[in-house]
């Protein structure tokens, strides 16, 4: 059995992979992270465009610099989704600084505030994809469908106090996206898990 310490195997044979310059390695890293990349961006910048542009920007810095990432600080899906919040952030402030520096509407304090907001939507939608099925599939029986914890438990085929148990755990997962800083940063990388 893995001890906590130990990173997933596949996270330190892709980062050794990229280090050697292995094209496949990064076609593989694409196909498990792009849609969780483009969604994270897209989320914070609320623009395809600018979402495509972040999603190619994160897969270069991870095929020139595989070094920065370290397994020994977390899962690589972690590491690849504060980096692309924390590059989502600074397109976004850029963007807005760069707006209202041309006279558009607003102050720094509304920017920062957008930011937070962003900031939050992005880490909510992280924490969504990312928690086990049963809680998320709770969650979404609860919300999209209105669905109250009885309706819940039956549509699971769970007991009534497990579709309670796993609607109070994803609620509280969830709970934590606002644990942002008012930069927009998550507190640290790892804390996306």
């Amino acid at each position: 059995m893995a001890t906590v310490d130990a990173p997933p195997r596949w996270d330190r044979r892709m980062q050794q992979r990229l280090a050697r310059g292995e094209a496949a390695a990064l076609g593989e890293l694409y196909d498990r992270f792009a849609s969780l990349v483009h969604g994270l961006a897209h989320r914070v910048l609320g623009d395809e465009r600018a979402a495509d542009g972040i999603t190619r920007e994160v897969f270069l810095q991870l095929w020139e610099n595989p070094q920065e990432y370290d397994p020994q600080q977390g899962p690589l899906r972690s590491w690849v989704a504060a980096l692309t919040h924390r590059l989502a952030v600074q397109r976004l402030r850029a963007t807005e600084t760069a707006a209202l520096a041309r006279g558009g509407e607003g102050t720094a304090e509304d920017l920062e505030l957008k930011v937070h907001r962003a900031s939050v939507a992005a880490r909510a939608d992280y924490i969504v994809q990312a928690m086990p099925t049963p809680l998320r599939a709770a969650l979404e029986l609860a919300y999209f469908q209105r669905r109250d914890y009885r309706q819940t438990a039956t549509d699971l085929g769970v007991t009534e106090d497990e579709a309670r148990r796993r609607l109070r755990l994803g609620l509280q997962l969830l709970s934590t996206a606002h644990d942002t800083h008012p930069s927009g940063t998550p507190p640290e990388p790892g804390a996306m898990t």
